[in-house]
């Protein structure tokens, strides 16, 4: 901003000069003419200070969003250890998750050291030719990491090769839709070994293990019938809208890709305490113990994956039927109807749809999606109304329970997170009522009902009920 004024003074000045009359003094003309190019020089000037005051907020919404991910992880894993200082709450925090990388069961991946018979030249060659769009060098971190996962758990790799084979073209399609890279579906086989209905202690769920704060920051739906963190579909769809944030924010996908798994908070101290230097080996020492081996054990899946069968492993057979169709639902309906009438295996619709964890699509509370085996789609369509019809004086039990329509017992949804706990937002500068609204899915009416409000105003540092998990 300070060289812009000085830009403007030195033009004026220079301007002044060479305009100057024969006797030092300017004309009115002259004086006209300099008000007029002064004006139109401070227009530009406030024009470029309102973009990188817009850029600067943008970042900040973009910055309280991206920290959401595992700083609410920490906050939500260490509510029993208050009386420690905040060092040993995040490193007893990161011991409690180390399980959440494949392989840390088995390995303290800190201290073990593996060996194999591959030469390091053949690894380091191999390593190359993967011409991966997000690349690190090779040291002892990322080999010991391709050695895990390409010797050390052949079972766990046999199921993760499997289910790759329907999961990795969704993530695949998605990542291209962004233009991201598509080595970030990795980071699925990291965060939960692609299980969908992975569930971490501290309460993240899915493939792409979302905390409720971020996943609702990122458009997923969580209320008492629909979970979509668990949807494989919505939920790498939010993924990747959050690896664009993140790359927006640090420029580098390692360190992009080290936020999802610590948040960008951890991520921005350790890049000060590595005195502003912004490469991912630069912060390593920095990070949180986890985050520095998530990375480098990304490239080991990577590694393990393209040459897998240099290894001898194979993807396992997999019960999940590859082609799927989509259907949209607006009645209420269980997946024992869809399973007895068509004939569908349950666990076939369960594992195809596992964002309804209670086996109900709520469709009457609003437009709902179903997926089914593609060779299921016409006998769907002929036999909807038997369908609805089956069995719905024993699997629904509808009635008004608090001014509210129940189904097997459990209140439709009508709004984001009906039932439950409440959740709170402090209200920070620059907030306003319709600005949280918007962040949390919800009106300024709600808002104002929850909070007992008579106004808009809001003061810096209050609490606000904001909806319920």
């Amino acid at each position: 901003m300070r060289k812009y004024l000085i830009s403007a003074v030195c033009l004026l000045l220079a301007a002044g000069i060479a305009n100057a009359a024969p006797d030092g003094r300017k004309t009115r003309k002259q004086l006209q003419q300099e008000n007029e190019q002064l004006r139109q020089r401070l227009e530009a000037l406030e024009a470029e200070i309102a973009t990188y005051r817009a850029e600067e907020a943008e970042r900040e919404v973009i910055e309280e969003e991206l920290s959401g991910e595992n700083e609410n992880k920490v906050s939500a894993g260490l509510e029993d250890y208050t009386t420690l200082n905040t060092d040993t709450l995040l490193g007893q925090w990161y011991m409690h998750r180390q399980s959440r990388i494949p392989g840390r069961e088995q390995y303290n991946m800190d201290s073990v050291r593996f060996t194999t018979d591959v030469p390091d030249s053949v690894l380091m060659n191999r390593l190359a030719r993967m011409n991966s769009f997000i690349s690190l060098p090779y040291n002892e971190t990322v080999k010991n990491y391709m050695i895990l996962y390409s010797e050390k758990m052949p079972t766990k790799m046999g199921e993760m090769l499997g289910l790759a084979q329907y999961y990795m073209p969704i993530f695949e399609e998605t990542f291209r839709q962004y233009g991201l890279p598509m080595e970030l579906k990795y980071v699925a086989i990291i965060e939960s070994a692609l299980n969908p209905r992975a569930e971490s202690r501290v309460g993240a769920k899915g493939m792409w293990q979302f905390m409720y704060r971020t996943a609702i920051n990122y458009g997923l739906k969580v209320d008492s019938y629909t979970d979509e963190r668990m949807d494989p579909i919505a939920s790498v769809d939010a993924a990747a809208r959050y690896f664009r944030d993140a790359y927006r924010i640090f420029g580098d996908w390692a360190l992009a890709i080290s936020a999802y798994n610590c948040g960008s908070g951890n991520v921005n101290k350790a890049i000060k305490r590595a005195g502003g230097r912004t490469d991912f080996w630069s912060v390593y020492d920095y990070l949180p113990r986890e985050t520095r081996g998530y990375v480098p054990a990304m490239v080991g899946a990577m590694y393990a994956f393209r040459y897998a069968s240099e290894y001898g492993l194979r993807p396992d057979p997999i019960s999940i039927p590859v082609y799927v169709d989509t259907f949209h639902i607006h009645k209420n309906l269980h997946f024992r109807q869809v399973s007895e009438i068509l004939g569908i295996p349950l666990d076939d619709v369960r594992d195809l749809n596992p964002q309804y964890y209670t086996d109900i699509v709520p469709g009457e509370g609003g437009d709902e999606v179903i997926r089914l085996p593609f060779n299921y789609t016409s006998a769907f369509l002929d036999l909807q109304d038997s369908i609805y019809r089956h069995k719905t004086d024993v699997l629904f039990t509808a009635k008004v329970q608090d001014g509210r329509e129940t189904v097997a017992g459990r209140p439709v949804p009508t709004s984001r997170g009906a039932t439950g706990q409440w959740v709170y937002y402090k209200v920070k500068s620059g907030d306003s009522l319709g600005k949280i609204a918007r962040k949390y899915h919800c009106t300024i009416k709600q808002l104002k009902n929850w909070n007992n409000l008579r106004s808009d105003r809001i003061n810096i540092g209050q609490r606000l009920k904001v909806g319920k998990r």
